[in-house]
């Protein structure tokens, strides 16, 4: 039987498929992180805190400068484990089981809108300005941190997956803006 196929092929003139050709690969662009910010973070208190979160409270003008400023801070307070010189609790971030989240809003009016009951205080989206991001669940040292500008953009400010180390260089990094 596989005698009178390869007859048939050779007569008939079968043809195989060949394999598409592979696309070319374009290299992924690097990505750009916005430098660390001169200017200094605006003060700030711990409105609320639980098991994996802490959402902190600025003044209600506080330019998107300030606030990255502020994440930064944090940042910083992680790596050298200071949380207690800005008055968080440093046990709180100890304990977080895998991650803590910070949550930074400019003014109180909406702080509540990730644990209050009932209807949240803004409306249905979320209105912080800053998230910083603490931890993971297959990195514990592995820290986020976003400037979020709106419903739909947001900056990220290092590269969250490169161990500190890597983003050394950055830290020192000063921009005048």
């Amino acid at each position: 039987m596989i005698a009178a196929i390869a007859v048939a092929c050779a007569t008939a003139g079968c043809k195989s498929a060949s394999a598409p050709a592979a696309a070319p690969v374009q290299p992924a662009a690097a990505v750009e992180y916005p430098a660390r910010p001169s200017v200094a973070a605006p003060a700030f208190k711990v409105f609320h805190h639980d098991a994996s979160s802490i959402t902190l409270v600025t003044k209600e003008n506080a330019t998107d400068v300030e606030i990255e400023s502020l994440i930064w801070e944090l940042r910083d307070a992680a790596h050298a484990r200071t949380f207690n010189k800005l008055k968080i609790d440093q046990k709180w971030v100890d304990a977080r089981d895998p991650m803590m989240w910070f949550h930074v809003y400019r003014g109180s009016r909406c702080a509540s809108e990730k644990y209050a009951g009932g209807i949240p205080p803004c409306g249905g989206n979320y209105h912080a300005a800053g998230d910083y991001t603490l931890g993971g669940f297959t990195n514990r040292d592995r820290d986020d941190g976003v400037l979020l500008q709106g419903e739909d953009r947001q900056t990220q400010l290092w590269n969250p997956d490169a161990p500190a180390s890597a983003n050394a260089g950055q830290n020192k990094q000063e921009a005048t803006r």
